[in-house]
């Protein structure tokens, strides 16, 4: 089978590999369509400190289900199912796992990162990891889990429809916040550098848009509050400015929520902490709650918005120009998806 390697920063190669053999718990999945994170950007840059090298990248899954192990439990899953996959592993031991949350296990290694992902033609994952999809297309699934986790840090912001919620970064994960704040009721407001992003952010759900490369963001921001800033900041883009900005502008008493990860050291006034008593919580991964409702959303009606998504769709030859590309424009693309 073909299989997507980044053997070394900005190299990419096509090699050919067996097919996997399938143990009586695992599901056969056939590869349709992976999307490329940004963590698979970052390892093409040589900047991602938590992949191995090299290492075949991809847990944007939507494939169809080809066979199922013999210990499988039967009546779930069946041959040519379209389903996604969970790309996060969680030891059950540790804190995080002991607390319920093994989305971010502290020996969590996912899929495409810490061990080999699914940019290849097939893939085998314990059943407990599949994730069916019925009535979605594998373009669709591949999705699924970007989008999974901005709902999650929705969630891990508490958003209610009291909220006034900011979301700063409107890539494929912010883009999931704002969906995910919108439907719950909030006042959203999306922030980028890019019009085209924040028009399609308005389309998903959010209330006001800032360009803050063209508009003085704290003074748009208190504009629209009445003076008193975002109830909930989502910080999506993982930069010293955007961390900054996050806690200057929310609310007194509100929640900092963090995904992004940012590459150079931040520097803040702590005193902002203590003033204004913040809650400022890390969100990491997803959880099956979270893939779930992306599912929901996208059979609601969400699935109108699923194409303006996918920025481009590349083979396995031509993923590594692909990623070239995104490497020289990142501000321009949502997901690039490789078919197999």
């Amino acid at each position: 089978m073909k299989a997507v390697k980044i053997t070394a920063p900005g190299r990419v190669v096509v090699e050919e590999q067996s097919k996997p053999v399938l143990a009586s718990d695992e599901v056969l999945v056939k590869i349709c369509f992976v999307g490329f994170c940004g963590s698979d950007l970052n390892t093409y840059r040589g900047k991602n400190p938590m992949a191995i090298s090299p290492v075949i990248p991809g847990h944007e899954i939507g494939g169809i289900i080809e066979e199922t192990g013999s210990a499988v439990p039967e009546g779930i899953f069946e041959k040519g199912m379209s389903v996604t996959v969970n790309p996060y592993t969680a030891c059950g031991k540790c804190s995080s796992c002991r607390r319920g949350r093994p989305n971010a296990c502290r020996h969590n290694e996912t899929l495409g990162v810490q061990r080999d992902g699914a940019m290849c033609d097939y893939i085998a994952v314990p059943w407990t990891k599949i994730i069916p999809a019925q009535g979605l297309t594998p373009r669709e699934c591949a999705l699924v889990e970007p989008m999974s986790v901005g709902f999650h840090a929705v969630d891990r912001g508490n958003v209610t429809d009291i909220d006034t919620v900011a979301v700063i970064g409107c890539g494929m994960i912010g883009l999931g916040a704002i969906v995910r704040a919108s439907l719950r009721g909030a006042t959203v407001i999306a922030i980028d550098l890019d019009d085209e992003k924040l028009a399609l952010a308005r389309e998903l759900g959010a209330t006001y848009s800032i360009n803050s490369a063209t508009a003085n963001l704290a003074e748009e921001l208190n504009r629209l509050t009445d003076g008193n800033g975002p109830d909930v900041v989502i910080e999506a883009v993982g930069s010293p400015f955007t961390y900054v900005a996050a806690v200057e502008n929310v609310a007194f008493c509100g929640r900092v929520v963090c995904i992004g990860y940012a590459k150079d050291d931040v520097s803040f006034h702590t005193k902002l902490f203590v003033q204004k008593e913040l809650d400022i919580r890390g969100s990491r991964n997803a959880m099956p709650n979270d893939f779930s409702a992306v599912i929901r959303y996208f059979h609601a009606g969400g699935r109108v918005h699923a194409e303006k998504l996918i920025s481009a769709v590349a083979t396995p030859e031509t993923a590594g120009e692909a990623l070239a590309k995104w490497d020289a424009a990142p501000g321009k693309v949502f997901r690039i998806l490789v078919e197999f």
